[in-house]
């Protein structure tokens, strides 16, 4: 199940970079913002302080009566094991700290635009799992790949309707969990009047999102059924192909006919095959002409 729905409208690159940074997106949803950049960042702010540090330090060893040759040689010495010690440590936040400030700036544009996974409660992440999967099963399906259903509007009309389920259920989810909390606050009478209706709608809205996600469901097991229906038509045609070659193997080896008794029927099933794949094609034209009632 994807963590990040995205709207399609977002462009491709953003739309990507929305999906792998669902971290970034959790921080700011908390009211995060990265801080202003230093002049300097960390890694060098500190490599310049342990310079200043270790010339200080052989400064203080020179004056203090040692000779100039050792002053420089502690000086050389403790300069890049100090620098190496801050830079090795810091430089993993620092980079870390910049993807974060690079992915805000590109991000904070698409508030409203996205729906994460922790906006949903359970049931709402239920019915958006089902949505998902109904899905996958049509994209990834052989006959769609091959363009036996209409794969151009189903590469439009189905990311549409995944992302007006997911954000009609972030919705769902946020007022579900308002309205209870104030009912977990004890209501009066008065209150309690008007809370129930307002607990009807809010039940009555999650029945029309779950009849979206069945419509879905119901165009997904028509697409399966042709999926079987077009596979086994390819592995039938493949027999029909090597027909002859069996016939003639028998007739060689002087063999009963009857021994492969299924090899009269190859051509029955095919055609039969044919018919049920048309059948199973119309069934889910049919269920996505419900989904998308739009002029073909």
């Amino acid at each position: 199940m994807a963590d990040v729905v995205v709207d399609p409208g977002v462009p491709p690159d953003d739309a990507q970079l929305l999906r792998e940074s669902r971290l970034v997106l959790l921080k700011m949803r908390r009211g995060w913002a990265p801080q202003p950049r230093r002049v300097l960042s960390g890694t060098r702010y500190r490599a310049v302080v342990a310079f200043g540090a270790v010339a200080l330090f052989g400064l203080m060893l020179g004056i203090g009566g040692l000779s100039r040759g050792v002053g420089m040689l502690l000086l050389l010495l403790g300069l890049p094991l100090m620098i190496v010690v801050f830079v090795h440590n810091d430089a993993p936040e620092d980079e870390q700290d910049e993807h974060d400030r690079q992915a805000y700036e590109h991000l904070r544009w698409y508030e409203g635009r996205y729906v994460l996974l922790e906006d949903l409660d359970e049931s709402s992440r239920r019915l958006l799992a089902r949505a998902q999967r109904a899905i996958a099963t049509v994209t990834g399906s052989r006959v769609n790949a091959d363009g036996l259903l209409d794969d151009v509007r189903n590469a439009v009309m189905l990311p549409a309707q995944e992302w007006e389920i997911a954000r009609l259920l972030a919705k769902l989810s946020d007022l579900r969990a308002q309205h209870r909390e104030t009912v977990s606050r004890g209501l009066t009478p008065e209150v309690a009047a008007v809370a129930e209706p307002l607990a009807r709608a809010l039940d009555s809205s999650e029945a029309a999102v779950l009849a979206r996600v069945e419509a879905l469901e119901r165009y997904a097991i028509n697409v399966a059924e042709a999926e079987r229906a077009y596979t086994a038509h390819h592995q039938i045609q493949e027999l029909r192909g090597r027909l002859h070659r069996y016939e003639e193997l028998v007739a060689e080896t002087g063999a009963d006919v009857s021994a492969v008794p299924e090899l009269d029927r190859l051509a029955e099933d095919a055609d039969r095959l044919e018919r049920a794949l048309r059948r199973s094609m119309s069934s889910a034209r049919e269920a996505f002409g419900y989904l998308d009632p739009g002029p073909a």
